[in-house]
């Protein structure tokens, strides 16, 4: 009976892991103990984050939205609640990029809305 050798599967996967783990320092780039734990937690991070960037994108359209209103004279508040009741549907996004690239355009928007 002739023997297998069952080795290329795992270093196939270990190639694959450590293609995975390029740039991570130590041994948690050259173990594949380490490297298989590091890389876990970083895709659990990546996925947090990924979620926690949209809400640090909102945040700061609010941030730009305020900041243009206040030499107009409107609080953030004010204004939201003025979109709303006229029936205006404009996102946060859309509104922050009208404030930073285009101001007249939003002052604009604003004495509309007044």
């Amino acid at each position: 009976m002739v023997r297998i050798k069952r080795g290329t599967l795992a270093q196939k996967k270990h190639k694959k892991l450590k293609k995975s783990v390029k740039g991570f320092r130590t041994g948690r780039r050259k173990s594949v103990k380490l490297a298989r734990q590091a890389l876990m937690k970083s895709m659990s991070y990546a996925y947090r984050d990924r979620r926690k960037k949209k809400t640090a994108m909102r945040s700061l359209w609010i941030i730009r939205i305020n900041a243009a209103l206040q030499p107009l004279g409107l609080s953030y508040s004010k204004f939201i609640a003025q979109l709303k009741s006229n029936k205006v549907e404009v996102d946060r996004k859309i509104l922050a990029q009208l404030a930073h690239q285009y101001p007249a355009a939003f002052s604009a928007l604003v004495a509309k809305l007044k």
